[in-house]
């Protein structure tokens, strides 16, 4: 192999790399943005708690968890399926494992958190 065929082919492994760092802080992203949906069902309980019929606002609650559910099985589901088309180089990431066991652990959070809120 001549040194320009080693040179493309380190500067594609390092492309490859940085993908799938950038695959990890979307999925990052992602996990944030079904956070801020479960903050939102929090909030919206809050300041309608006392709103007649409580229903209402449960279920708009309700919405915005199912909402982060959505996102949060959506996220890694994708990460998982970039993941799988790359190959790692000189970068150690996170095992795709770790995308689905975060995503189950907030998503059962997220269902936990719409428990108690129909509780309250």
């Amino acid at each position: 192999m001549s040194d320009e065929e080693d040179k493309a082919t380190r500067r594609t492994n390092w492309a490859e790399d940085r993908t799938i760092m950038a695959n990890e802080r979307t999925f990052s992203s992602w996990m944030g943005t079904g956070l801020g949906c479960v903050g939102v069902a929090i909030g919206l309980q809050a300041v309608f708690g006392e709103f007649e019929p409580t229903w209402v606002a449960k279920a708009v609650a309700s919405l915005f968890l199912g909402a982060a559910i959505l996102i949060f099985y959506a996220a890694q589901l994708q990460a998982r399926r970039t993941f799988a088309r790359l190959h790692d180089n000189d970068a150690e990431p996170v095992p795709s494992k770790g995308f689905t066991l975060l995503a189950t652990i907030l998503s059962a959070a997220a269902f936990a958190t719409g428990v108690v809120l129909w509780l309250l």
